[in-house]
């Protein structure tokens, strides 16, 4: 008798995010400093950005009202009750040599973001990923790498504090994602929310939304979790799902090599598109968090919050459901128009302004998006306006233009704006639906190509769409589609 083959073992991922996202305040989180990105170095910057001895912080209320929003949106529950800790974080970039974030007393927790992925089939695949807290707290500066000095040969870096007292809020999921796929999907969402409800810009290049990841594995049915890793210096949603599918591999391969996983930081290398390690990771005992005694704890009274929750806009989720069941739109056309929101108040002004659905989402969907993605530009920067949209639409429903003279008049349209009717009249485009012009039109393309008439009648009939080819060009593609190719057809099969 042989032996049996070991069984191997089936490995889950476990997976939480850690994103940092700067809030759109003009001013820091507790000084009057400016928050402009792209300024030379150490300009946005003052005594209490600084540390300096005897200043006093005080809190940027914008930055409240921003990160209660920001929980609302998160189906979190906002405290009425919180407070500021001094975190210890001994670091070049950070003046005071400790953080202004909240530990035991976070502004909002108990939350959920659903997430939404669309099958092969085009079919959305839905989750809900919780929210363990939401915090507000102050940005540190950056280190900028400078290289060896050529005269002594010793290596420095410079600090710019631009950055420090920059307002953040860190959202802390659960760890309820299982895949690279999931992780990235559910930072979209989150910058989407973001975005929609405008208290930040949500750019990765920037720093602005900033994601770190907490993973690891374990045998599949076991409850206990394995040994979390983190990983950092991941700049875009790609590189997160790169980063989480190298790791689930890498941390299985160890496991079943017999090696102890070690809690540690580690970094995405995008060259090398491998995590390398960084330091072994502090705990929270490191940190020495004690309450921040130059704030006073934040208490939000009932009718501020219920305020602050009436100006929420409708939110990307909210939006994808009803574009689905209003408009009839599928999940896949939902989700694109969606996630700017910039493209979603576009196309819903063209609905607005007669545009059937399907259509309006066609071309924005199509046309106007690869304009925008040739050109550079953003939706809300180009002059043809969603009522000219929905005017171009209803010319080609009409009849009075066909589809391909829609699409040869619209990069014009595009950069000018303007009334699709004044532009087809103004060219002479307007379609061609009269019998006799179109049969005129036909006899000199059959008398011009006797060869390929014979052909056709002798059975090749796929040379219909030849003949339609060579009536669209003798009227300059003006000819009725639908008209031409039944008037070809009966003037060939005669």
């Amino acid at each position: 008798m042989t032996a049996a083959a070991p069984v191997k073992t089936q490995y889950e991922a476990i997976i939480g995010l850690e994103t940092h996202c700067q809030l759109s305040t003009n001013t820091k989180i507790f000084s009057s400093s400016s928050t402009e990105f792209g300024v030379s170095p150490n300009t946005n910057i003052d005594p209490i950005c600084m540390g300096m001895p005897g200043v006093l912080p005080v809190l940027n209320q914008k930055v409240l009202e921003y990160a209660v929003k920001a929980g609302l949106a998160l189906n979190c529950q906002i405290a009425h009750y919180s407070k500021f800790d001094r975190k210890q974080y001994f670091y070049p970039d950070l003046p005071k040599n400790y953080q202004i974030s909240q530990y035991d007393l976070p502004i909002a927790t108990d939350g959920w973001l659903e997430i939404e992925l669309i099958d092969k089939a085009g079919n959305p695949i839905r989750k809900k990923i919780g929210i363990t807290r939401l915090h507000m707290e102050e940005d540190a500066g950056k280190l900028v790498h400078g290289g060896s000095d050529r005269l002594s040969g010793s290596t420095y870096s410079m600090v710019d504090y631009n950055r420090a007292g920059v307002p953040l809020i860190e959202i802390v999921s659960e760890p309820d994602l299982r895949s690279g796929a999931e992780a990235a999907e559910y930072g979209q969402e989150l910058r989407r929310i973001v975005r929609y409800i405008g208290v930040g810009d949500g750019n990765m290049q920037e720093g602005s939304l900033r994601c770190d990841v907490n993973i690891s594995v374990r045998p599949v049915g076991t409850k206990e979790f394995g040994t979390k890793v983190e990983i950092k210096n991941m700049n875009s949603f790609n590189a997160i799902e790169r980063a989480i599918d190298y790791e689930i591999e890498r941390q299985i391969q160890a496991l079943a090599n017999g090696e102890r996983i070690v809690q540690e930081t580690r970094l995405w290398d995008e060259g090398k598109q491998c995590t390398v390690s960084m330091r072994i990771k502090e705990g929270s005992s490191d940190y020495r968090y004690f309450p921040e005694p130059d704030l006073p704890p934040i208490e939000v009274s009932r009718s501020q919050l219920e305020e602050w929750k009436s100006q929420l806009p409708e939110l990307p989720a909210e939006k994808r459901d009803r574009y689905e069941s209003r408009f009839g739109l599928s999940a896949y056309d939902a989700r694109v128009l969606t996630d700017d929101k910039s493209v979603a108040i576009y196309f819903e002004r063209a609905i607005d302004a007669g545009a059937p659905a399907k259509q309006a989402a066609n071309w924005v969907m199509g046309d106007i998006t690869a304009y925008l993605k040739e050109k550079k530009l953003a939706i809300s920067e180009i002059p043809f306006q969603p009522y000219e949209l929905a005017e171009l639409i209803s010319l080609i429903d009409a009849g009075t233009i066909s589809g391909k003279i829609a699409k040869d008049i619209l990069p014009e349209l595009l950069s000018t704006g303007g009334s699709p009717q004044k532009l087809v009249e103004s060219k002479g485009l307007i379609q061609i639906s009269d019998t006799g012009a179109l049969e005129s039109a036909i006899d000199a393309v059959l008398a011009a190509n006797p060869k390929e008439l014979e052909q056709y009648r002798g059975g090749k009939t796929k040379l219909l769409g030849f003949f339609v080819g060579k009536v669209m060009k003798e009227t300059g593609g003006r000819a009725d589609p639908k008209l031409t190719n039944e008037l070809l057809a009966k003037k060939l099969n005669a």
